[in-house]
């Protein structure tokens, strides 16, 4: 599985006050302790409500390449914050996120060309988050076509069939692990799938319960990659073992080392 760091994130106050402040070494730390714990990529997001979020994307771009070499996922909704975070990645880059509204995916599938980024998709269209897994597959299949249209070939695009809270919709857990088989069968080859994984605890009792098993529940539906924190070293031991299990891997006794 592509593991993407979630930390650096101004939703954080610990984040939010460093990049007030422009501390790097804040930034810094969060950015090799991910990496040291097995992030592929780290999510790289200034947070809502900042007045200086271009530029402060593009600081935290360049701080965090400053001390690894690991590709960035650049989360934001605004187009000038991706494109300010987009023009400094050293890496190829992955935009975080564009939905199937109509406006978005006109605006952020010619970024993704424009710079050769890979591109999350999520589920979300006009209308909303839909409740069904027969919906979420339809708007993935408008965001499929979309993009192609747009010469953007389907190996570049990460399906994302939305994660909502247990804590407000307990019902659709199961709903989004049946999307992920559903979204791997629309087409040959399956196109690839991920989750921001936190989002399922929000608001409950025992987070990292919660995440652990639900990481595994969607590893078992072939999930590709996710957004989770790589600091949560049973969570990683979980993406290891699922790895062997699912015979991606070859075991060996010291697989968990390996």
């Amino acid at each position: 599985m592509i593991v993407i760091g979630e930390r650096i994130n101004g939703q954080f106050s610990r984040v939010s006050k460093a990049i007030d402040a422009r501390d790097a070494k804040v930034i810094q730390e969060l950015a090799l302790e991910q990496t040291n714990a097995g992030a592929h990529l780290l999510d790289i997001n200034t947070g809502p409500g900042r007045s200086d979020a271009p530029d402060a994307m593009a600081w935290l771009v360049r701080t965090v390449q400053d001390v690894v070499q690991v590709r960035l996922s650049i989360d934001s909704p605004s187009a000038k914050v991706q494109r300010a975070g987009l023009a400094e990645c050293n890496l190829e880059p992955l935009i975080n996120s564009t939905t199937a509204e109509q406006k978005r995916m006109e605006t952020f599938f010619p970024i993704a060309r424009e710079y050769g980024a890979e591109i999350v998709c999520l589920t979300i269209n006009e209308k909303g988050i839909p409740n069904s897994t027969e919906a979420r597959a339809e708007i993935a299949m408008v965001l499929l076509a979309t993009a192609m249209d747009a010469g953007i070939n389907t190996d570049r695009l990460f399906l994302d069939p939305v994660i909502l809270p247990i804590s407000a919709a307990q019902d659709q857990c199961p709903v989004v692990c049946d999307s992920i088989t559903a979204l791997r069968g629309l087409s040959t080859p399956p196109p690839r799938t991920l989750v921001g994984l936190s989002n399922v605890s929000s608001g409950a009792e025992e987070r990292s319960l919660l995440n652990r098993t639900f990481l595994a529940m969607l590893l078992g539906r072939h999930l590709d990659a996710a957004i989770v924190d790589p600091t949560d070293a049973e969570l990683m031991r979980i993406v290891k073992a699922s790895e062997v299990l699912l015979n991606q891997r070859l075991y060996a006794r010291s697989f968990l080392k390996a």
